[in-house]
C-alpha cells in the first residue's frame, strides 16, 4: 500500500496564531473523521477556520486522482503561523490617533491516505470448441 499526501494553506484568517494554535493541537495527528468531530464541537472562533482547512486537504487527497481509502486518511501535519498584520488607528482624545495591529494567521494542513489495494483479474481458462 502507497501512502498518499495532499495539503491545503489557509492564508489571512481573522484570528491571533496564538489562539488559533490551541484548537490546532486538539486534532494534532488524528483521523480526519475524529478531528471533524471534535472540531464541530469546540466552541471557540478558530475551530471554524482550521475545520475549513482540514476538509479541504481532505477532498484535495480524495480528488487527486488515486483511489484513497476515506477511513485511512490521517492528519499527517497541521501548523499555525503568523499572517499580515494590518496597521490601524484609532481615535483618541485631543485630536490623537492610537496604533493598533489587525493580527491574522496562516494555517497549513497535510494529510496523509493508504491507496486502495486494486485485486487482480483472475486468468480465466480458455474453452476448448469442441468440434463435431
Amino acid at each position: 500500500m502507497a501512502t498518499k499526501f495532499a495539503h491545503a494553506y489557509i492564508k489571512g484568517t481573522d484570528n491571533q496564531p496564538r489562539k488559533t494554535n490551541i484548537v490546532a493541537a486538539l486534532v494534532r495527528d488524528r483521523y480526519v473523521a475524529d478531528a471533524v468531530v471534535i472540531l464541530e464541537h469546540t466552541p471557540r472562533r478558530a475551530a471554524r477556520a482550521v475545520l475549513k482547512a482540514v476538509e479541504s486537504a481532505k477532498a484535495n487527497l480524495l480528488n487527486s486522482g488515486a483511489s484513497i481509502d476515506p477511513k485511512t486518511i490521517r492528519i499527517a501535519r497541521i501548523s499555525v503561523t503568523a499572517g499580515t498584520r494590518i496597521r490601524r488607528y484609532k481615535p483618541a482624545s485631543r485630536g490623537r490617533a492610537l496604533p493598533f495591529e489587525k493580527i491574522s494567521s496562516n494555517i497549513f494542513v497535510e494529510v496523509a491516505g493508504e491507496e486502495k489495494v486494486k485485486k487482480k483479474a483472475e486468468a480465466k481458462p480458455a474453452e476448448k470448441k469442441e468440434e463435431k
